[in-house]
């Protein structure tokens, strides 16, 4: 009788691993992952079946729609925005024609500006004393999304501040990924809501997908008034300051706006605000003309009818002809990345690398450095950043053109996450991060191929193993 219900249960595991395989096949977004995951489900259901369950499915047909007919329905925030305050300047703003990065523009239906004020906040404490400060003189309302809150000092920080401006009529919408704050405890935003401040969780689950972990916000954003934005790496906790000891000090960059690409700032927030609450916040237009600097605003996400993320990269590193100097915590490109990559350097470009030299999730680590060393083979400039973990997602492109923003260069960025970043043409913000940049090379080592080859040979295929899992890295 035992065996019998064995059999039986096996049977089912194996029927039902045929089932996922064939969703699987149809709606994995990359061949790869289709052929990854379908093996496992046919011929290991009783190890992949569950884990597919909760990182297979690529569809949240909901969040899709609205997605897609989000320009058209919902968020004209150019055109419904409210007057702006007494005394500020009405918005006619200059759009910028530049070729190199039009396709991005034409491909997420966005625009470059021109006119913006730019501040480059290097790490942490210089990343949340502006955003605290701008929080702290907030008018009309403040819009604050983090991948990443933590019931800790700095989260209790941000929480103080957001229900001061709450007590004093300020309108504060809070956005917060259900999963990447998972270990918020409930007391913290009760809290928030009895003070006020509409905090919310974003969740791409309804039904069909009520088990799904894919398809994350990993989107930083905060707007002021509708004339401060800020956009880059940091969340909210006590490690983005370097409270961590087995990763700081902590390394990263933000980025502070004034200008027309504040409103599209607010666009991005105002889709993932109305997917949670069926409203829209509340939106101010822009000052105008604030500064010399050309920007735009790039949000990317799965719900896109393209690969708009990896589209974006690849586009960016083709646009280099002189310079392409990148930093990112995680370095598992996919094969339009890697190309791109690889085709810089045969052009001339002077393409460096910069990654951590100490893990935070040991199996990218392990596949980033087998890339890494791909990437060296390639004639591609390979670093390994020691002094603490730096987790910055910044883009150097010629004397021009800099990138801060939410996305790194894996898979999840590319294909799974909702993220978002500011591309700004402009000389002068360029030389500030060039010299940010070239402090962090000096504090790193360059990688070498024999790096590689000294390894023990079972630590090779071990990071031939961990590259295995990229389509859910």
């Amino acid at each position: 009788m035992i065996l019998s219900m064995i059999a039986l249960a096996a049977v089912g595991f194996h029927v039902a691993g045929i089932f996922a395989a064939m969703h699987a096949v149809m709606h994995t977004r990359t061949s790869q992952g289709a052929f990854a995951w379908s093996l496992g489900l046919v011929f290991l259901p009783y190890l992949s079946l569950v884990p597919y369950l909760f990182l297979g499915s690529s569809h949240f047909r909901g969040y899709v729609d609205l997605h897609r007919q989000r320009q058209a329905r919902f968020f004209m925030l150019h055109d419904e925005a409210s007057q702006p305050p007494q005394g500020a300047a009405v918005l006619t703003p200059e759009t910028v024609d530049d070729p190199r990065y039009a396709p991005i523009g034409r491909m997420l239906k966005t625009a470059m500006h021109g006119g913006h004020a730019l501040t480059l906040l290097v790490d942490g404490h210089a990343a949340f004393d502006a955003m605290l400060a701008a929080i702290a003189r907030a008018e009309h309302y403040v819009l604050v999304q983090f991948f990443i809150i933590h019931d800790d000092t700095l989260g209790g920080r941000l929480r103080d501040a957001l229900l001061e401006r709450a007590a004093a009529g300020v309108r504060v919408c809070l956005l917060y990924d259900g999963i990447g704050s998972h270990a918020l405890p409930d007391r913290f935003v009760e809290r928030l809501r009895d003070g006020g401040v509409e905090a919310r969780p974003f969740a791409t689950r309804r039904w069909r997908n009520r088990f799904q972990l894919n398809f994350r916000n990993h989107r930083k954003v905060l707007v002021v008034d509708g004339t401060h934005g800020f956009v880059g790496g940091l969340n909210a906790g006590d490690e983005y300051l370097g409270a961590d000891p087995a990763l700081s000090p902590w390394r990263d960059t933000h980025l502070g706006i004034e200008g027309p690409a504040v409103a599209d700032l607010q666009r991005a927030f105002a889709e993932d605000w109305y997917w949670v609450t069926g409203e829209r916040p509340p939106s101010l237009a822009p000052l105008d003309r604030c500064g010399r600097a050309a920007s735009m605003i790039v949000a990317t996400g799965p719900a896109d009818r393209q690969e708009s993320c990896s589209l974006f990269f690849t586009q960016a590193i083709t646009a280099a002809t002189k310079r392409l100097w990148i930093t990112t915590p995680y370095f598992v490109p996919d094969a339009a990345v890697f190309g791109a990559l690889r085709l810089a350097v045969f052009r001339g470009v002077d393409v460096r690398i910069l990654i951590p030299d100490r893990p935070d999730h040991r199996t990218v680590f392990m596949a980033s450095t087998l890339y890494a060393h791909e990437a060296t083979v390639a004639g591609i400039r390979m670093f390994r950043f020691y002094d603490g973990f730096t987790h910055q997602k910044v883009m150097l492109i010629d004397d021009d053109t800099a990138v801060v923003g939410s996305m790194n260069l894996d898979n999840r960025s590319f294909r799974l996450n909702f993220e978002i970043a500011a591309v700004n043409v402009d000389a002068t913000f360029a030389s500030e991060v060039e010299a940010m940049l070239t402090a962090d090379f000096a504090r790193s080592d360059e990688i070498n191929p024999n790096d590689y080859r000294r390894l023990p040979y079972l630590s090779r295929v071990a990071l031939h193993v961990a590259r295995l899992f990229d389509p859910v890295l």
